[in-house]
């Protein structure tokens, strides 16, 4: 996946880098940002696929924040920030959710946050991931 010039990932060495991803971006401007609303892991019918799977449900999130992207003119690589949430208090269900977003993701370990909630908007839903992309104007 073709990095985004406009998006520069920083990799501190003062902190630990046994992580995943990068502990800040920096967006040079001029840039246009795109706010993508949490992708959910709904099909065009609007309904929740692969209730109680929280990898199944990942990759239809991911399918579906490309999409919304893609409509924006934008892609994964122009994402400066992440925030997945994963309905589950188990750390197991967490990081199944993460290990398919980092799929997708590839080598761009742009800032992101993954965190447990008790529940989410949609009925079985069990994942959802929202974005912040800055495409280069």
């Amino acid at each position: 996946m073709p990095s985004n010039p406009g998006v520069r990932l920083i990799r501190d060495e003062r902190l630990t880098q046994a992580v995943d991803y990068a502990y800040a971006a920096v967006a040079d401007i001029p840039v246009r940002c795109v706010w993508v609303a949490g992708a959910c892991p709904l099909d065009l019918d609007g309904k929740t696929v692969a209730p109680g799977d929280y990898a199944a449900q990942s990759h239809q999130v991911m399918r579906n924040l490309v999409t919304a992207l893609d409509g924006a003119g934008a892609s994964l690589t122009d994402i400066a920030k992440s925030t997945v949430y994963v309905a589950s208090s188990r750390q197991a269900d967490l990081v199944t959710a993460w290990e398919v977003y980092r799929e997708y993701m590839g080598d761009h370990d742009a800032p992101s946050t993954l965190l447990g909630v008790t529940v989410l908007g949609y009925t079985d839903q069990l994942v959802e991931v929202e974005a912040v992309a800055v495409v280069r104007a």
